[in-house]
């Protein structure tokens, strides 16, 4: 139902498009999966573990749970939309993961979460998001990323600072254990995904997981 620069699927309460609108896209997206939590994402390190459906929006950036019928969301317009699981423990989370995030350990906090949960086999799918030629930032920046995740480096000329942080954070979850499946999705080339770093002012995707 979003118009304008959150055509069309617009799924994001805080960016100014219409809420009625976007309550209706959020409808959609309910009818297609179960009821849905949302996070009030602050590029943080808090992993909550949802043990049933609340009103209210959990500050945190990323969410656990085993029980049915939940359907964890993460939002993104460039960072990265992870979604993780283990079958036999019942157990899946999403994590919401941009430069901060990589920096304060997210993911590996979420497995841990996770690991206390019994899950041993964690598979994780990363969503589009920005890709390693695209995402420019400046040196000092650049230095500070790669001195702790040198695979972030990302493609471009010695002349340009660029990070790659899906690369960072496979390598991360791979030493972790877990069994990793990425996107070969550039929200920032894609026209058919919102990207902040190319448009400012524009929608939000989710990654959507249940049980």
């Amino acid at each position: 139902m979003s118009k304008g620069r959150y055509e069309s699927f617009n799924l994001a309460t805080h960016v100014g498009d219409d809420l009625e609108d976007v309550t209706h896209n959020r409808s959609i997206l309910e009818g297609m999966t179960a009821p849905l939590m949302f996070m009030n994402q602050v590029h943080g390190a808090t992993v909550v573990v949802v043990e049933e459906s609340v009103k209210h929006v959990l500050t945190a950036d990323a969410m656990v749970t085993q029980e049915p019928g939940l359907a964890l969301c993460v939002l993104v317009a460039d960072c990265i939309p992870v979604l993780l699981w283990d079958d036999e423990a019942s157990c899946v989370a999403v994590a919401h993961v941009g430069r901060k995030g990589l920096i304060n350990g997210i993911s590996g906090k979420t497995i841990a979460v996770m690991h206390e949960l019994g899950a041993s086999r964690i598979f994780a799918q990363f969503g589009p998001s920005i890709c390693g030629k695209c995402y420019e930032v400046g040196e000092d920046v650049f230095e500070e990323v790669v001195t702790t995740y040198p695979q972030a480096r990302g493609s471009r000329s010695k002349f340009d600072f660029t990070l790659d942080l899906p690369a960072a954070l496979e390598f991360e979850l791979v030493r972790e254990g877990v069994e990793v499946y990425k996107s070969s999705v550039c929200t920032f080339e894609s026209g058919s995904h919102f990207s902040y770093r190319r448009d400012g002012v524009t929608g939000r995707t989710a990654g959507v997981i249940w049980l």
